[in-house]
């Protein structure tokens, strides 16, 4: 996600990109409504663009209590197949996989993912299994696949078929990064605007509240909506709030 890394380094851009910044002004803030039909006019991709949101947040990322972290559920989900590994062994083997997921096991898909298989998208593990999962760390931490109580996967064996079903439904997880930032996807510009404007209210309300207890001041400073290759669009923050659910 390159277009509204605020504090990135200005880059060149091609042609296409450049026509398509035609129809964006910089100076006014957009609603929701309007910057999605923009977004639509100036995608110029051969593929079916993703749809980003970039919130600057008022909270210090080096303070413990000023941590932005959680899930957003979309209800139109992401626009593509997500791929489901669960960790889990015993019963719970069963329940995982009368549930849908696409890869189940302990040992033998942790030698996998250590000899380099990573061909799934979101993986969750029963609590009994974290103690071996662990090991995974630096290789599922720095690609966001780790399971964590805190994002809602690690969940007990009872809780896999939900977990599961939330996962393929469009199971987002957002994070404050070190500039203070939060990037996540909210869907394909193929989607309809309604569908686009349900999952932006959707993940709008996950970060509200999300909100950590040490945020003083304005919690959300700016927020923009790009996809893939366009260009960003500055949203009217109150406007973009409204939709929140």
């Amino acid at each position: 996600m390159t277009h509204t890394n605020f504090g990135a380094l200005p880059r060149k851009h091609g042609k296409k990109y450049q026509e398509a910044s035609k129809v964006v002004d910089r100076s006014r803030a957009y609603s929701p409504e309007e910057a999605i039909e923009l977004a639509k006019k100036a995608s110029y991709a051969r593929f079916d663009e993703t749809v980003e949101l970039h919130l600057k947040m008022g909270v210090n990322p080096r303070s413990a209590d000023q941590q932005v972290r959680g899930v957003a559920l979309l209800p139109n989900g992401l626009g593509k197949k997500t791929r489901v590994l669960v960790f889990t062994q015993g019963e719970a083997i069963k329940l995982a996989e009368e549930a849908g997921a696409d890869y189940v096991g302990a040992d033998e898909l942790i030698k996998q993912i250590e000899s380099g298989w990573l061909e799934f998208d979101v993986s969750l593990a029963t609590p009994d299994m974290m103690p071996k999962v662990a090991k995974l760390g630096r290789i599922l931490g720095r690609r966001g696949l780790m399971p964590n109580p805190k994002s809602g996967t690690v969940v007990a064996p009872e809780q896999l078929p939900r977990a599961i079903t939330e996962a393929r439904k469009g199971r987002v997880e957002f994070r404050l990064d070190r500039t203070a930032v939060i990037h996540l996807p909210i869907g394909k510009i193929s989607f309809d605007k309604d569908n686009l404007l349900e999952n932006l209210g959707a993940v709008l309300g996950a970060i509200l509240k999300a909100k950590p207890s040490g945020a003083k001041g304005q919690y959300i400073k700016s927020i923009s909506l790009c996809t893939s290759m366009s260009p960003g669009f500055k949203l009217d923050i109150k406007s973009a709030l409204s939709l929140a659910s």
